[in-house]
């Protein structure tokens, strides 16, 4: 990943740590869904998908692509 990708995550999992929820659901039609979604870097060109756990204050990483 390019020093672009890696800074717009790093802020990314920043955000996570304070408001998961901010986060749109990962499919729309399930809006409190606990699987959530977030667009980063230049033109949006990375995703991190992740799962909040809320019972546990919990957020598991399960995804992060890079297109850019």
């Amino acid at each position: 990943m390019s020093d672009e990708a890696l800074t717009g995550l790093a802020e990314v999992l920043d955000v996570l740590e304070l408001s998961p929820w901010n986060g749109p659901p990962l499919h729309e039609s399930n809006p409190d869904g606990e699987v959530r979604r977030w667009s980063f870097g230049d033109r949006r060109a990375g995703q991190i998908v992740y799962l909040v756990l809320e019972s546990h204050r919990e957020v598991h990483v399960l995804l992060v692509q890079w297109l850019g």
